[in-house]
């Protein structure tokens, strides 16, 4: 492994040392926050900065707690994979209500910490190996999940033995709609919310180590497209042991995409039906279950995911909501059912109100931008607080704001609190090894963005064979200022490569329209506006040698890389397709029938976007890899479309990863990406 690759594995990709996780608490005293010891230290310690001072302190060291590392549970093993958490040590914590204490799992035990560390994190006793603990308001109690079973320390279990799994989210809300938690406490630190998930009606996924025959498999629920789901219902646990279940037509709304309470006496919960065509935003009594209408979103093909920070109820009672303007030019807020933002601005995240506005993450011109605003909901008038080049996010509580900037000089975080003093939580983490300036252009009739980053010794006039390097599926933006992401295409370009990613339609972010254009067509569209990107830049830039062009990708990416090389060889020369779901029946509904109906509805959308029939007709050269340990794309994708290949007589490779899940941790990557690129180099004639 070269130096680059080694430096890659070895700091998690440039993220072990950088402050993570940060979380106000304390009305803005506080600013809680994950951080390892530096650059190659996997291991993530819990701390604590005072807004007051400036002073950070350690609260909770994994070393001192656990000095010999345990395995994580199962169940946790999972949830990670679907929340995309890598970390060592504390993954995560959560804070009591007033911010004032956290509680965290390592290794399936529950500790507890107060803000000023007193007496040192204390144990607290658990049923058993136990996940997703969450504190009260106060912090005097602790709910959390073990054997699938909701506990309270102290306590005991408060969820009945009824066959259900409790407390948890099931896979189709954790890994695609946007929820990875399933309890959540009253205001007051009494009453409980409950999920209860029954996924007795799903079929299993197995998985076996072949490196390690002499261990059972392992299975799990998974809800296949066209399958049933998880049957999910919401409970009132009380605290004498009275039971009051939420009430909505769950025939219709099958899926919680959000709750949480919104006052003692009302909660706030999101439901979607199958298609996710229909939203409601319903309000709950808690005392009775009974639930009433809101809000209620459609449309034609499907509702885009909530915009972070919304449904909210603002403190003077209207009700602020996601909506996109009319043609779907932007993504917006509405109050109340009425148009807060135009075609100017797509909303991405609110993240509360600030000075008596709304603090707003969106973006205002090159979509892979994102700017900090505050937005006015009586005039709609907007004034920037962080709008220079780059993707700026932020935090905030009680006047106090934690200001992220990203562009390609790196990462800078400043906490500014109300009375205008400023602090720079301590980052440790490497230097990013290149600064990077992707030639941002928006080409074709759909104005599809694109980025092109050629060799640092690039001499203008030589040509380079071009590596796409895209995902293209909806829900990830690859084309961003975010300055990580560019780290190893600039890697791949100093191979002698030029480097070209494209988010075709489908992708956010650019508006829902353009998003929306992948409905029943995957397939289609996504190769359609790759083709057409590469051609346009070919023409703009001539230094693309477009007779030498290699594609690589994972995920979804992996699934556009192989459909380039069966369906556009005369595009496409060469191929590396990593976890690719090469035939949507086989992966999850909430995902899938989103953008795809029901396979039953629509049997020929599901054969147009399946890989298999198209594997007589390989002729470049292929490279397939698959983790035999990922839960998300499992691997039986590869393997199918390694047999279709095996039994029309089609030469390929296969690169199969023992113990290997979807994420790709602990240097997995960079070790693939060592054998792709002697791939390419021996296929593309790369010198």
């Amino acid at each position: 492994m070269d130096d680059f690759l080694r430096l890659s594995a070895d700091t998690a990709r440039f993220t072990h040392g950088a402050p993570r996780a940060l979380a106000f608490g304390d009305d803005g005293r506080l600013l809680w926050f994950l951080r390892s010891t530096g650059p190659v230290d996997a291991l993530e310690s819990l701390w604590v900065l005072d807004t007051a001072t400036g002073t950070e302190t350690l609260l909770a060291d994994p070393r001192a707690l656990s000095p010999e590392p345990g395995e994580l549970p199962a169940t946790e093993r999972r949830l990670r994979e679907r929340t995309r958490l890598v970390a060592a040590g504390i993954g995560s914590y959560a804070l009591s209500g007033d911010g004032r204490s956290a509680v965290f799992p390592l290794y399936g035990r529950l500790y507890r910490v107060t803000r000023d560390g007193a007496g040192g994190p204390a144990e607290i006793p658990a049923a058993g190996p136990a996940l997703d603990p969450r504190p009260n308001a106060d912090g005097s109690r602790t709910a959390y999940v073990a054997d699938d079973a909701l506990h309270v320390a102290p306590g005991g279990r408060i969820s009945p033995d009824d066959g259900a799994r409790w407390g948890v989210a099931e896979f189709a809300a954790a890994e695609e709609l946007g929820r990875a938690r399933g309890h959540w406490w009253s205001p007051d630190g009494v009453t409980l919310l409950a999920a209860r998930v029954d996924e007795s009606a799903l079929q299993r996924r197995w998985f076996a180590d072949p490196a390690h025959p002499e261990l059972p498999a392992e299975d799990f629920a998974y809800p296949e497209a066209g399958g049933p789901n998880a049957d999910v219902q919401l409970w009132v646990l009380g605290p004498d042991g009275g039971r009051v279940r939420l009430d909505w037509d769950a025939a219709t709304h099958p899926y919680v995409s959000d709750a949480g309470w919104e006052s003692p006496t009302e909660i706030l919960l999101t439901v979607q039906d199958r298609l996710q065509r229909s939203v409601l935003l319903l309000s709950a009594d808690p005392a009775t279950g009974r639930t009433r209408e809101l809000s209620a979103t459609t449309h034609p093909q499907w509702v885009d995911p909530l915009v972070p920070g919304t449904p909210a109820r603002l403190p003077d009672g209207r009700m602020l909501t996601a909506a996109d303007t009319p043609g779907g030019a932007a993504r917006g807020l509405a109050l109340d059912g009425k148009p807060l933002t135009g075609d100017g601005i797509q909303v991405r995240r609110v993240a509360g109100i600030h000075e008596g506005r709304l603090l707003i993450e969106a973006g205002l011109r090159d979509p892979a931008e994102q700017q900090v605003l505050l937005l006015d909901p009586d005039t709609g008038g907007l004034t920037p607080l962080a709008d220079g080049p780059g993707v700026h996010s932020v935090q905030a509580s009680s006047g106090t704001l934690l200001l992220t900037s990203a562009d390609a000089d790196g990462f800078r975080r400043t906490v500014r609190t109300a009375d205008g003093r400023a602090f720079v939580p301590r980052d440790l983490s490497a230097p990013l090894p290149y600064r990077v300036v992707p030639v941002l252009e928006r080409v074709t009739e759909h104005g599809v963005p694109t980025a092109l980053v050629l060799p640092r010794d690039h001499v203008p006039g030589r040509r380079l064979p071009v590596l796409m390097d895209s995902y293209g599926g909806p829900g990830f933006q690859d084309v961003s200022a975010e300055p990580r992401r560019w780290q190893a295409r600039q890697w791949w370009a100093d191979q002698g490569f030029a480097v070209v990613t494209v988010d075709n339609r489908g992708t956010p972010y650019v508006s829902p329209a353009f998003t929306h254009a992948m409905y029943r067509g995957f397939s289609e569209v996504t190769l359609e506006d790759q083709v057409a990107a590469l051609r346009a830049l070919g023409a703009r830039h001539g230094d693309l040698d477009l007779g030498r062009v290699g594609v690589r990708g994972w995920s979804y990416g992996g699934y556009l890389a192989a459909m380039a090389v069966l369906r556009r060889p005369d595009v496409f020369h060469a191929a590396a397709a990593g976890a690719a779901p090469t035939d949507f029946r086989h992966y999850d509904t909430a995902y899938t029938e989103r953008y795809l109906g029901l396979p039953q509805e629509h049997p020929e959308v599901y054969e147009r976007d399946c890989l298999l029939p198209d594997a007589p007709q390989l002729t470049r050269p292929l490279l397939l890899v698959t983790g035999l340990a990922d839960d998300n794309v499992h691997p039986s994708h590869t393997l199918r479309l390694s047999r279709a290949l095996t039994d029309a007589g089609r030469p390929h490779q296969l690169l199969a990863l023992p113990g290997v899940t979807h994420l790709t941790p602990g240097g997995t990557r960079e070790k693939v990406m060592a054998q792709e690129l002697a791939f390419f180099r021996r296929e593309l004639a790369v010198s």
